[in-house]
Order: C-alpha cells, then sequence, then structure tokens
C-alpha cells in the first residue's frame, strides 16, 4: 500500500453540467485544488486527476468521467493504481435527503438512493469507505428529481452553495489533518450551526 489519500469528487462531465446540484462534488475538489495549487489535467483510470501536497499529506484530486451512476469504474480503477487503503479515501457527493446548508461525513454507509455511491459501493464490494454527504434538499412539489438534480443552483440557493463548497474543502482539509472523527464533530450539520463554538463566516476559512 501507499501513503496517498484519494479524494474523489462526483459529478457528470461536460460544461452544460457544471453548475448543477449533482456536480458538487466537483466543485469542492475544484476548491481544494485551487487552495492549494494544484491543477486538473491529466487523466487516468477513467478521471481527471491533480495530485501534490495538501497540509503536509500526499493526495489525489479526482473528478470521474464516466457520468454519475458508472463512478464506481474510476473510484475502483484508481485505489487499485494507486493502492489507496480504503480509510485514505474520501468520496465527495450530492444528497437529495440532506437540506442544503447542511454536510455529513461518515465512515460507511448505504447509498441512500445516490446512484453515484450506490456503484461505488458495488465496486469495491464494502460499505465502508468516508464520504461526504453535501446536502441539496429535496425538489419542490413533484417535480422528478432526475431532472432537479441536473438543474443549477439559482438565487438564494447558488449563494448558499458556494458557501458550503468552501466549508466542506474546510471538512476535507479537517479530515487529512486531524482524521475523520474531529472532522465529523467539526463539520457534520448546518453551516448556521458553530464549528467549535464559532459560526463560520462566508462558509468558512481556507484553513
Amino acid at each position: 500500500m501507499t501513503d496517498f489519500y484519494l479524494i474523489i469528487g462526483l459529478g457528470n462531465p461536460g460544461k452544460e453540467y457544471a453548475d448543477t446540484r449533482h456536480n458538487v462534488g466537483f466543485r469542492v475538489v475544484d476548491e481544494l485544488a485551487r487552495r492549494h495549487g494544484l491543477a486538473f489535467g491529466k487523466k487516468e483510470r477513467k478521471a481527471v486527476v491533480a495530485s501534490g501536497l495538501i497540509l503536509g499529506k500526499k493526495v489525489i484530486l479526482a473528478k470521474p468521467q464516466t457520468y454519475m451512476n458508472l463512478s464506481g469504474e474510476a473510484v475502483r480503477a484508481l485505489v487499485d493504481f494507486y493502492k489507496v487503503e480504503l480509510p485514505r479515501l474520501l468520496v465527495i457527493s450530492d444528497d437529495l435527503d440532506i437540506p442544503l446548508g447542511t454536510l455529513r461525513l461518515r465512515k460507511s454507509g448505504s447509498a441512500g438512493g445516490q446512484g453515484g455511491l450506490k456503484n461505488i459501493i458495488q465496486h469495491l464490494g464494502t460499505l465502508d469507505f468516508n464520504r461526504l454527504r453535501f446536502g441539496i434538499s429535496r425538489p419542490p412539489g413533484k417535480m422528478d428529481p432526475k431532472a432537479y438534480v441536473l438543474q443549477a443552483f439559482k438565487g438564494d440557493d447558488a449563494i448558499l452553495a458556494a458557501q458550503v463548497v468552501d466549508r466542506a474543502a474546510n471538512a476535507v482539509e479537517a479530515w487529512l489533518a486531524d482524521g475523520i472523527e474531529i472532522a465529523m464533530t467539526r463539520y457534520n450539520g448546518s453551516i448556521d450551526e458553530p464549528v467549535n463554538g464559532v459560526k463560520e463566516k462566508n462558509g468558512g476559512t481556507s484553513g
């Protein structure tokens, strides 16, 4: 095994999907790359990747290019290629059943209806991998969830989503620096809830 950490943001490739609810995972790894001077460009194992150091840890950031419901193909291939131990894997996805503004870090669990997570579980053969779930709320009325997740955030929701992307990147940094338990304690919950007794401003800081 190697000492790499593998952080995978889920989404759909293509500019037409860039700002959609389904692509918040891509946005979080893009923010991490921006903060730490890493660049996506290289394509490996059905994903585009960026590699380098974050907080002194050797990290691979990845965005699967398989489309959401086949994400497991890229995740399994990257885990095998880089010989990543599962405790060093973190998957970031959207979640319809969590309110917008809320994050949930978990060490394991079911897919909860999220197609990308379901496919990853199938390919890894286990529920036991870290995941960061980014709430996007349920669609209004009788709107089809499949159409809803492919819509862009608008108005106040777009502002809040940008703040949560920032907070999610903070949560990933906490996971790298201090481990999953401490990151869960600090960042699980709503953006309106205090972190260590202090409410974050503008979705958090970069450290």
